[in-house]
């Protein structure tokens, strides 16, 4: 192996090697733990050290980096101490994830540490979030993301790799091509010969790297660090390197051929940096040793005092408590001026209040800029508030939602607007599985508002018209906002946009036009989770959401004689249960009325709750309605009979007669 130290000092040389020996050293101690049982997993990054180790030490500490799992040396190199890491793969309360999630599934603010989730892809595009933030500021910082050579087929390293090239992004997005994924060679992968070409497909810069010599690890990011900074833009490097251990210690390697381990255990980072440094009188055997004897001697007293931490001790308040980012409602009252404007307006109003009070409050979306977006809603925006903060996106939903993430992990709020609710599924996953455990997992807030234009009656067929709430109201670290009214539109848009925990908030695209309210002229808030009693009665509760709130009221006008109870929960998670409760114990009679297909429904929920709260207050079954359990149709007749709205009004007066 050829090793060029080209302008680097002995002292460099040496550290360099302290930092590429310590993970070696702490992945053997665990190698040893992991046959007595007393650890549980392990992905090894045993033959790969040069990578992690050598960019780590090529950026500033302060400098984002995003690592995989079998980049320990990511971790040491940012010098986080040994008793913690134990910690946290045993599952400790004093590791990163209070024993919520394993290994190096976290990430630390203090180390600029961004860890990975299982779904791998995603942190592509929260690299990108962190990288615009880093632009925005204009501080001359760059993001370095790892992934493996098996994740580059997902979607989301081509969404991030397009968005980062499209933007001039200053992300080096690391591939690890270590010539499997778990199992599955190369060849069973992709057909270009280098990685590394993709590059050229969004127009960016790329390099292949031997990645088991730390030597040209070091020198070439360091330099490309440089330019990165003269002129910001993505890189893409692949280094070859080789998986020397099984994807996880139980998996083993009996699907590679001996002659290739044989190979690669000849290009041993580890070994051949050493031989380098004895062969050129910068390191002696004696000092070897020392080296070699004080880290291990921080390895054994560092699991020693992690073993000797107490198991962790669960208790329901502190799991719950975590599931979102404690946050006080901000109570912003309005003045007495109003204005009558259409729920179009108000959304657009307060989106327009919002940035002007957040200056790190940016908007992304297709179509958003001068266009304006599809429903117009952003029109005029860049003018007031310029291209950085309102942002056309390619089409990309899942790296634009991690990108978001990212923007708030590097402290700026985000909205991303999906054209149409319904395109949400393109970037379920980030939502899911990013934004809503984030917290959960290791206290990082997700300061993101997901905008949803929704729902039916405009004929625009089944992948236009959803209203799909329910994909998200079961998920935990979610909250979701639905709102019936342009009052309640800003005062609650703006309050999710405060809050800094990850909001669904769906806007029924047939009222923007249709629907007009005074609404006061300045900023306010609503408070989330508390619902809107509109009408007082005696004899059912009527419990109803976006559109079918309005269905509701219409109604009861062309019924004047039933005296019911409406409830519009403007929020859906977190619930009013309280408001739901008081009510349905008043009346005795419940009625749930949603837009949504009725099998699997948030109505579902609601009618256990009331059964399981306030049975003995009941004089009649929980009652739902909604729409057919198909898919929305195109034709008016069609979505006519799919829509609920023909059918409440049989079904309320059934629920009287009972």
């Amino acid at each position: 192996m050829n090793f060029d130290k080209k302008n680097l000092t002995n002292e460099i040389l040496l550290d360099l090697y302290k930092r590429i020996l310590k993970p070696r050293l702490v992945e053997e101690k665990m190698l040893i733990l992991i046959r007595q049982g007393k650890v549980s997993k392990w992905f090894s990054g045993i033959g790969q050290e040069a990578i992690s180790v050598g960019i780590t030490a090529a950026l500033d500490t302060d400098e984002y980096i995003l690592p995989m799992h079998r980049n320990l040396g990511v971790f040491t190199g940012r010098d986080i101490p040994l008793q913690r890491l134990f910690s946290q793969w045993q599952g400790k309360a004093n590791g990163f994830t209070k024993g919520r999630d394993r290994s190096f599934h976290f990430g630390t603010q203090d180390y600029k540490i961004i860890g990975m989730i299982s779904h791998l892809g995603p942190q592509l595009g929260v690299a990108d979030g962190i990288a615009l933030a880093n632009t925005l500021e204009k501080n001359g910082k760059i993001t370095a993301v790892f992934t493996g050579e098996g994740a580059t087929s997902e979607g989301d390293f081509h969404e991030a790799l397009n968005i980062a090239a499209v933007w001039d992004l200053p992300v080096l997005f690391i591939i690890e091509n270590n010539g499997y994924g778990l199992s599955t060679p190369t060849n069973e992968q992709y057909r270009c010969k280098n990685l590394a070409d993709k590059g050229i497909g969004y127009g960016i810069e790329s390099h292949i790297v031997d990645g088991n010599n730390i030597l040209e690890v070091f020198n070439l990011v360091t330099e490309l660090k440089a330019s990165m900074i003269e002129k910001p833009r993505p890189i893409l490097l692949e280094f070859k390197t080789f998986r020397m251990r099984g994807h996880e210690e139980a998996s083993g390697t009996k699907y590679v051929p001996q002659e290739l381990m044989n190979l690669w255990a000849t290009k041993d980072p580890v070994d051949n940096y050493r031989s380098y440094l004895y062969l050129n009188n910068i390191l002696t055997l004696e000092d070897d040793e020392a080296i070699k004897n004080q880290i291990k001697h921080e390895i054994e007293e560092a699991w020693t005092l992690s073993n000797a931490e107490p198991e962790i001790t669960p208790t329901y308040e502190d799991e719950l408590n975590d599931v979102y980012k404690p946050y006080q409602h901000e109570e912003f009252q309005p003045n007495s001026e109003t204005e009558n404007i259409r729920f179009i307006d108000a959304i657009t109003n307060s989106l327009r209040e919002s940035m002007e009070r957040h200056d790190k409050l940016v908007i992304m979306g297709q179509d958003i800029a001068e266009y304006g977006g599809a429903f117009k809603i952003t029109d005029g925006f860049v003018t007031q508030f310029g291209k950085e903060r309102v942002r056309n996106t390619p089409i990309c939903e899942s790296a634009v939602v991690s990108t978001a993430m990212g923007l708030s992990i590097n402290g700026y709020k985000a909205i991303v607007e999906m054209q149409f609710a319904d395109f949400v599924s393109t970037g379920f996953n980030p939502i899911v599985n990013l934004l809503a455990k984030s917290h959960y997992r290791w206290l990082e807030k997700a300061d993101v508002v997901v905008r949803m234009p929704c729902g039916g009656g405009t004929q625009a067929g089944p992948f236009h018209s959803q209203t799909n709430e329910a994909w998200f109201t079961k998920t935990p670290g979610l909250k979701v906002v639905y709102p019936a009214f342009p009052y309640d539109a800003k005062g609650l848009l703006n309050a999710s946009i405060n809050d800094p925990n990850p909001v669904l908030f769906f806007e029924h695209k047939q009222l923007y036009r249709s629907l007009s309210q005074n609404v006061p002229n300045d900023y306010y808030t609503i408070p989330l989770g508390k619902a809107a009693l509109l009408k007082e009665g005696k004899n059912v509760t009527i419990i109803s959401f976006g559109a079918a709130v309005h269905w509701a009221l219409e109604t009861l006008e062309k019924n004047p004689e039933i005296d019911a109870d409406i409830l519009d929960l403007r929020t859906l998670l977190p619930l009013d249960t309280e408001a739901i409760y008081r009510s349905v114990k008043k009346t005795g009679k419940a009625i749930i009325y949603q837009e949504d297909s009725l099998f699997g429904g948030i109505a579902s929920d609601i009618s256990a709750l009331i059964m399981e709260n306030c049975f003995e207050y009941l004089d009649a079954p929980v009652k739902r309605v909604a729409s057919l359990d198909s898919p929305i149709p195109f034709t008016k007749a069609l979505e006519d009979q799919y829509l609920p709205k023909a059918r409440f009004e049989e079904e309320l007066k059934t629920l009287l007669e009972y």
